[in-house]
């Protein structure tokens, strides 16, 4: 974990497991990290970087808006793989929030995603770790051998992401009510079964 502390401080880009699949990141907090991590994945400003976070205390590092249904809709399903749309703190990179300011977060479920944010004392970007039109990985074997040469470190060590899904992202339309943007690991009948109402984004 110290080397890739050592990088993210640096303002380097990582590849670490999550609970689903591995993930390409860096501190949140640097832009510069951040656009180096955009221009390996070919992202613009327009598609934000994902971020997660090592506790539920650490939501103040993302957003200042967290109404009691925020922490209601957190504490049901984190830590885990359910991504939070938030309105981000105007002192993060542009890169991590869409045009209306919005960034999604998630607690994550790996211990070892978990305790990296946590050492690091910031939210870490947390995008699939892979090139673009490539498929994502959930083994060390998977991953991209052109995506490793341009990461400054990497761990590989288990536990391994579970796979198969990415995390499910939704905004919050009010108390009890959800907007599936994408439905993952956490299926709709799991936010339903919470007594959600939910709606699914066309598109």
């Amino acid at each position: 974990m110290q080397s890739l502390l050592k990088a993210l401080r640096s303002e380097g880009i990582v590849i670490y497991p999550t609970e689903t699949l591995y993930a390409l990141g860096c501190d949140a907090t640097s832009a510069t990290a951040c656009a180096r991590v955009a221009k390996v994945k070919v992202r613009t400003e327009e598609r934000p970087l994902p971020l997660i976070i090592g506790g539920l205390d650490m939501l103040d590092l993302v957003t200042d808006e967290q109404p009691k249904h925020l922490r209601e809709l957190a504490s049901a399903f984190w830590p885990g793989p359910l991504s939070i749309l938030v309105k981000a703190l105007p002192s993060l990179p542009a890169w991590l929030s869409d045009a209306e300011g919005y960034t999604s977060v998630r607690w994550s479920g790996h211990p070892f995603a978990s305790e990296l944010s946590r050492r690091l004392k910031h939210p870490i970007v947390a995008t699939s770790a892979n090139l673009s039109g490539k498929p994502p990985a959930a083994l060390p074997e998977d991953i991209d051998p052109d995506l490793l040469k341009l990461v400054d470190e990497t761990y590989f060590d288990p536990p391994w992401p579970r796979g198969h899904l990415p995390s499910t992202v939704v905004r919050m339309l009010g108390s009890g009510k959800l907007e599936v943007i994408r439905e993952g690991e956490v299926s709709i009948k799991k936010l339903c079964d919470k007594g959600y109402s939910v709606a699914v984004r066309n598109g």
